[in-house]
Parts: C-alpha cells; structure tokens; sequence
C-alpha cells in the first residue's frame, strides 16, 4: 500500500471488531433519524459500538437499557412489522430469587411489551408490564441511558485528537437533558421524557416503582428528541398521534406506486419486506423524494445510490426518480473545488451533516468524488421522460443536463479521448470513484493497481447511454441538430469501447484502462452493467452473459464481483469475490436487452433462494460469495448495510427483466417482450400501474411455454402489447 491508500483505509475504512451476523439487530427510520437496537429493543455499548440512535450524521442516544430490578428481561421474540415502522418486542421475567435461593418470582409471570418507532427527529417507546401470576408483585422497571455524540464517522473507526465538551446534565419535571457543544461551535441535545413522573430520574437512568395485582398492567412511556425545540407534554397523547401520523405517511407512499402479489408466498415475502424497506428508506426533502443509501453507514444522500434505486423503482413509481434530479440538479457542482473532488456540471457523490463534516475533517460534507454520478444522472433523466412524458420537467432539467455532458467532455474526459476517466484531486477523497470504491478495487491480472486516469468499462456504457437519453431529450424539446450531434457522439464512444476494452481471450470486457490505456485484464462483474446500458455488441453481450454465469463468477446466489481464480479473487472481501444484489440486477436487465430469458431467471433463483435464508428476508448490501452448499444459506458479510436501498429494489428491477416490461408513455404503451418465469414463481399480479394518465392491473399467468397476460382493469388510453 502506497502512503495515500494507508490514509484513506484508515480514515474511511469501516473497522469491525464484530460481526453484524453476532446478532441480528433491528433497524427503524424517518428522514433524517434512525435507530439500530438488539433483539430486546436495546442499545448497548461494548466499547464502540454502531447500536444507538442517530440524527444527521451523530448519534444522539449511545445506551438504552431497560432492567426489571437489576436483571435483564428473558427476550420471547422480537420483530419489525410488515410496515416497517414498529418494532414490537415481548420480554418476560427470568426466575427471581433472594438470597437464600428463595424464588420471589417464578419465570414468566410477567410479559414486558416494547413498542418503539421514530418519527419527525424523536424515539417513542411504549413499556408495558403485566402480571399473569397468581399473586401480586412488586418491583422496579429500570431504565438506563447515555448519550455520546460521536460522529457517524467516529463509530465508523475515525480517530479524532480533539473533540467537543460535555455539557452538564439538566433533570427537571421528570426529563433529563443531556448536551455536547461540539468544535463547530454547535449545541447538540437528547431530551428523554417519561410519562408517569418516575420515582427517580438522574443523567443516567430512570426508575418505576410498579406494584401488580395477579392481571393487572401499567404502562410507561418514553420519548427521546433530538435536537427538539419543543417539548412533549400528555407523553401518551403524542405517542399515539405521532404513530397514527406515520401510518398515514406510509399508507400514502403506498397508493401512489404500483403493487405486486405473487402466486408464491415466499416470494411474496421477500417483496413486502423490499416494499417496506425501500419506503423507509424514501425520505422527503425539498427537492422531492430520494432514497437514502443504507442504515447504518450511509443514511444519507448518494447520487449513485439514488439514481440506481430510482431506476429500479421506475416502473412502480416514478415519483421517486424525479426526486431524486430534482436533489441532484440543486446540487450539481457550479465550481471547481479540489478538496471536494468538484467541477462544474458534475453531480454529487454524498452529502454529510455532523461535526467532523461541519469541520472539515472529512470532505463528505458535500463531495463529488464519484465519476459515474453524471453520466447516470442524465441516463436517469432520459429514462424519466420515457417513463412519464414529463416535458415540462425536462424544460427545467435540460441546463443541468447540458451542464453534466459539458463535465462529460470536458473534465471527466482529460485527455479528450472520449472516454470519461477518474484521478482523484482531493488529498482525502476516494482512490477509487467508481461504485466499487474499495482502494483495492481496480487492478491488473498480476494484482498490481491501476495506475489513474482511469477509465471504467461500466462509466463508458454509462456515458453510452447518457449521450443517448440527451439525444432523446434533445429531440423531444425541438433540436435537432443537438440530437443529432448528441447521437453521434453515443456511436463513436460505442466503437471506440469495442476496440479499446474487449478481451476474446477471456470473453469479456476489461475492468478498466489504466492511465497508460493499459487493460485491467480480469473477470469482473462490472461488464453486466455495459449490458444494461446497450453500449455492447450483440454477439460480445451474450459472450458476457456466458461468462457471468459460468462457475467462476456465478456462485449459486449471485454473479460475484471478481471472478475466482483472479489474484485478488476473496469471497470475504468488499468487492473482489463478494455478491452485490443491485450489481445483479443491472446485469439481469442487460441480459434480458439483448432477448436473453434464462439467464435472468437463473439470477432471480439465485438472488430468491438466499433471501429466504435471511432474516425478515431483508436483502443485504452485500454478503460473501462462497459457493452455494446445499442446505445452507449464504455467508453473510460483517458490516454490510443493513437495509441498503439499491439492495431492496434489486427485486423489482429483477422481476421487470423476466417479464421483459417496458413503459413508453409517450406512445402510451406497455409492452412486454418475451416474458418468462420460473416454474415457482407461476403468477404475477400488477395492480396501479401509471401509464400516464391511465392505470392498469395485469395478470400474468405462466404456461408450459409462455406467460400469458391479461388486462383486468384498464381506465384512460394504454396499449398493451406482448411480444413472443
């Protein structure tokens, strides 16, 4: 490792001293909070921990422990609904003895119910105890707390020398306060409020002194504010108002985007919880809605993460997609910044709050280090227009366009050989920009690094399919001659590709030029994506497919990042072995642009196959590619998101390349060409799909041969079209 790769593994790398896979956490978001707990509804640090309650970028509540007297409750079970907005938890009481060995009170007398959710900024938690012994007890409900203010960075594994002062604690009418003014000169307060008054609150703990007839109940309740400028008064009254209003926002969410149910229950399952999942994920923000990245490392704006997620959403609800070039447009570089890795037109990587962001002591306040942002910022925008025939929309985005193909040309292409290229300028920014940003990511056949500038065989079909969508665009709002010229440019870059980057020797395309033009000779998982963006030849695209599924690179659950057999080839690792389900999902679609239907179904099974070994069948990050063993479900990978937005939506991009469905509002078509599904998947019903102005609902019915759809309901102009 040369000196800069040490820098970035240390500041950015995401230490684990445990595995996530130790125990199953349990994950609740809105907007910009949300909470990581243990199976009992706790958080509980062992050192530095990622459990705690987190608001733009700190965390705000670093301990959350509830004890019966001094003991820890028994856990019976513990769950997230379907909505993904409550996590209910039954606990109950273990054998309590006194000194003697005397039994006080038997096992499972009591049932300890938590129910907690997250809405506007605060933590709500119901606690309630109920006796069903035969005789009466009494004893102390215990509840303890911390709050640390570290930066997500810091429990992330940054080390800082210097950081903020401890404000001292205020108790007063039954709450506690608890401040950090940090070295950004900003004051940062955790509020916990009891309802009833306990018996006795102090910066650390509250206790309840309950006494329980055989049959009787009491309930405690709990709000933790993060940064509130108000506090909560009749703490009962505003729980239930806070939790009917977020079951309005959620019951909303789903009237405006497509639904799908399944003739298989599992399957069905593993939609529900990506459904609930990427709608958790959905946060609304002035621009509109966008998709934060994942819980816990990246609860925040990505550009690509957002743009992908959008894309995979398109078809169900393309409200998200304008959300998200609407964010992006507004924040779309207008200057050059090397620190920030900015110039004009290019599109956002992250955006951070928190103190060490506020300070500069990481560059991810607002950073742009990512090279495929802007190439799929425009390819987005084309696929919106398709998908909606938003013009007026397209009015207000088409500086931002022009802008992003002008960074394209210009600054993302130095050299100015028509491919767009990558070398960091900040001391402290990524090595790697692409979405596999690991340091360690992009290689020659020896193992040793690429050298930058370099050019990524998925940003040119990126760039492929971006010169098009402007060329689309173009045409739509009346020129021509820039349509023209925009189609032109897409054809050259294609031929260009073809020359520069195909390997017949190992079927299929370099990973990369290095800054020498030298090809990353190795078999990677980045060529699917120049499948999902057309920008390969018919016969090289099926060569591709081929080898992405040969037993070298398709492990049984997925196609892995990096082929086994390749020197740095490690199941284990981030991105050279492991299993990305957004990075199968791309290549499943760009299999089934080029009329490949097996091959699709066969990355469905794969993917469907492990969801059912995961817990609530949340689709991870990312989990290792080990083969397949039978019996067994995949190996998970220690500290992959958990949920990650481009994960959950990964089904629904999947399901979309077996049906073959594609929306052509402006010709007011859905069209579906050569649908096929897997024996176990025999129907699929689609109901409050938007053509436009128009709905539908579908059935699709898989035959021997074919899969037949009928329309059950149409209301406006659509045509539907099936292709076999």
């Amino acid at each position: 490792m040369d000196e800069d790769v040490i820098q970035i593994a240390e500041h950015f790398y995401i230490r684990a001293t445990s595995s996530r896979a130790d125990e199953r956490t349990r994950v609740l978001k809105h907007d910009d909070t949300f909470g990581v707990f243990d199976r009992y509804g706790d958080v509980q640090q062992i050192g530095l921990g990622e459990p705690g309650l987190f608001h733009e970028g700190t965390r705000f509540l670093s301990r959350l422990e509830v004890r019966l007297g001094k003991v820890r409750p028994l856990l019976l079970s513990s769950s997230v609904n379907e909505a993904n907005d409550i996590l209910a938890v039954d606990l109950t009481n273990p054998d309590i003895t006194a000194e003697d060995g005397h039994i006080l009170l038997p096992r499972g007398a009591l049932h300890l119910g938590r129910t907690k959710f997250i809405w506007k900024g605060a933590h709500f938690e119901r606690l309630r105890l109920s006796n069903y012994g035969m005789a009466a007890a009494t004893l102390s409900v215990v509840v303890r707390f911390d709050a640390d203010f570290v930066d997500i960075f810091e429990v992330r594994g940054s080390r800082r020398e210097r950081r903020g002062k401890r404000l001292e604690p205020l108790v007063e009418n039954g709450a506690c306060i608890l401040g950090y003014e940090g070295l950004d000169g900003v004051i940062r307060r955790t509020t916990l409020e009891f309802e009833p008054r306990p018996a006795a609150l102090d910066a650390t703990s509250a206790r309840f002194d309950l006494s329980l007839g055989p049959q009787q109940s009491e309930t405690v309740y709990l709000v933790v504010s993060c940064q509130a400028a108000q506090r909560h008064r009749a703490l009962a009254k505003a729980h239930d108002e806070a939790q009917a209003a977020l079951a309005s926002t959620i019951s909303a969410c789903q009237t405006t985007q497509a639904c799908v149910i399944t003739a298989n229950q599992q399957f069905n399952r593993w939609l529900n919880r990506s459904t609930a999942d990427l709608q958790m994920m959905i946060t609304r923000t002035e621009h509109g809605l966008y998709p934060y990245a994942g819980v816990p490392w990246f609860s925040t704006v990505f550009g690509r993460d957002g743009i992908i997620t959008a894309l995979q959403m398109l078809w169900l609800n393309p409200d998200v997609a304008r959300g998200v070039l609407g964010y992006l447009a507004a924040t779309q570089a207008d200057q050059s910044n090397a620190r920030q890795d900015a110039e004009p037109g290019k599109i956002l990587h992250e955006t951070r709050a928190g103190e060490m962001a506020a300070l500069g002591e990481i560059p991810f306040g607002r950073y742009y280090g990512s090279v495929d942002s802007t190439p799929l910022f425009v390819m987005l925008a084309g696929a919106y227009y398709q998908r909606t025939a938003d013009r007026a929309f397209m009015e207000t985005l088409w500086p931002h366009l022009e802008r992003a193909l002008q960074w394209m040309q210009g600054p993302g292409d130095p050299d100015g050989d028509g491919f767009v290229e990558y070398a960091r300028r900040s001391p402290n920014g990524l090595v790697q920009q692409g979405w596999k940003d690991s340091h360690d990511s992009v290689f020659h056949a020896d193992g040793t690094m690429a050298e930058p500038p370099i050019a990524l065989c998925e940003v040119q079909g990126y760039a492929y399919a971006a010169w098009q969508a402007a060329a689309d665009i173009a045409a739509v709002l009346g020129d021509r001659a820039r349509s023209d010229m925009l189609r032109g440019r897409a054809r050259q870059l294609r031929d260009r590709f073809e020359e520069a980057f195909w390997l017949p020797d190992l079927g299929t395309y370099a990973l990369a030029l290095d800054g020498k033009k030298r090809p990353c000779q190795v078999r990677s998982s980045n060529p699917g994506h120049c499948l999902f963006t057309a920008i390969a030849g018919t016969a090289r695209a099926q060569q591709v497919a081929r080898t992405l599924l040969g037993d070298t690179s398709f492990c049984g659950w997925g196609i892995r990042t990096l082929a086994s057999g390749e020197v740095r080839y490690n199941p284990m690792s981030y991105h050279n072995g492991s299993v990305w389900p957004h990075d199968n999902a791309l290549a499943a679609a760009g299999m089934a642009r080029y009329g490949l239907r097996d091959e699709p179904m066969r990355v469905l099974e794969g993917l469907f196959t492990a969801a059912n070994f995961l817990d609530l069948q949340r689709m991870p990050e990312l989990f290792c590619g080990f083969p397949r063993r039978s019996g067994d479900g995949p190996t998970l990978y220690p500290v992959a998101c958990l949920p990650q937005a481009w994960a959950s939506g990964s089904v629904f991009m999947l399901l979309q390349a077996c049906l073959g469905m594609s929306i052509d509002t402006p010709a007011r078509e859905l069209r579906f060409e050569n649908p096929a599904l897997p024996a176990w998947l025999p129907e699929v019903r689609i109901t409050n799909l938007r053509v436009g102005e128009a709905t539908a609902d579908l059935l699709l019915e898989r035959h021997p041969h074919d899969v037949g759809v009928t329309v059950l309901r149409r209301e406006g102009r659509i045509r539907v079209t099936v292709v076999k």
